[in-house]
């Protein structure tokens, strides 16, 4: 549905990505992450055809963003960072005005279902200027969806809004995969990880990795590890748990905690409870222990 090839943006001696490459399936949720700065909107703008490269490619549901801008466009629904709202305006008259725009042929219907979607009813008649942070929100994501399109470009959705607000837009905005091919750009890593099916991560305006979290995952850290908790630990825990056969690395994380590394595939859990009840070290934790979205990112963007 959407095919990046070798994407470059060039702002005089400065250049805001180069050679970015990747695609996006039909119904895909894929989370675009990156620092301030990574080049995120400026790929976001190529394929919603505000920006053109200065060298590469893009295609948007079968239609080249540059050569065949007008036809990608009526594919996206497109939110900036800053949602283009219109304060003097009530939720009803902003929605008919971009439907006027979009010329569609069923307004009022098209209207009424993505007030539904979006949670707005009770709100069409209220001014713009005076809605909450997260309901202008929603009624930014009711324009996107207006004209049903088959891509959905979102910036930075959630910015700005408050721990309910964001759940609210993050459930809503996972409900849309399926039904859209959804790009959604964010620096706040849990997002990404509890709303997206695959992540890929922009640093300096370079893809340095792509791929669903668990597959990042197993890709740096080189191992299944365990985190461990004890009560008693004597002064050679460490290099007693090194001796256990398949133990890779061993790591004192503070006193009576450690995290061991063994081979991908094995699972030291039952080893390491024999050896921690057998010297009476007092067990108090043993679980697996995966990095997180943030330490893949810390990582790979430190790499």
């Amino acid at each position: 549905m959407i095919q990046a090839e070798g994407l470059s943006k060039r702002f005089g001696p400065i250049t805001a990505i180069e050679d970015v490459t990747f695609s996006v399936q039909k119904g895909e949720v894929l989370g675009f992450l990156g620092p301030n700065a990574a080049g995120k909107t400026t790929t976001m703008r190529i394929l919603s055809g505000y920006l053109a490269p200065t060298t590469g490619r893009a295609m948007v549901a079968g239609f080249d963003v540059v050569e065949d801008s007008l036809e990608a466009r009526r594919h996206v629904g497109y939110l900036p960072e800053d949602v283009p709202l219109y304060p003097e305006m009530t939720v009803r008259d902003y929605l008919c005005f971009w439907a006027r725009l979009r010329r569609l042929d069923r307004p009022g219907e098209r209207i009424g279902a993505v007030v539904e979607r979006c949670a707005l009813e009770g709100w069409e008649k209220a001014l713009i200027g005076r809605l909450s942070k997260g309901y202008r929100q929603r009624v930014g994501l009711a324009q996107t969806l207006l004209h049903d399109p088959a891509v959905l470009i979102l910036d930075e959705p959630t910015v700005g809004l408050d721990p309910r607000q964001i759940i609210e837009v993050r459930n809503l905005i996972r409900s849309l995969g399926g039904e859209h091919t959804v790009i959604l750009s964010t620096h706040i890593l849990p997002e990404a990880s509890q709303t997206c099916q695959r992540v890929l991560i922009i640093h300096q305006g370079h893809v340095v990795a792509e791929g669903s979290p668990e597959e990042l995952t197993a890709r740096l850290k080189g191992g299944e590890q365990v985190f461990l908790r004890v009560g008693r630990p004597p002064a050679d825990a460490v290099a007693q748990l090194r001796r256990l056969a398949g133990v890779v690395e061993v790591q004192e994380m503070a006193a009576g905690q450690y995290r061991v590394t063994c081979a991908l595939g094995q699972d030291l859990r039952p080893t390491v409870a024999a050896l921690v009840v057998q010297q009476g070290w007092d067990l108090l934790d043993l679980s697996a222990a995966d990095m997180s979205l943030e330490d893949i990112f810390l990582q790979l963007t430190r790499e």
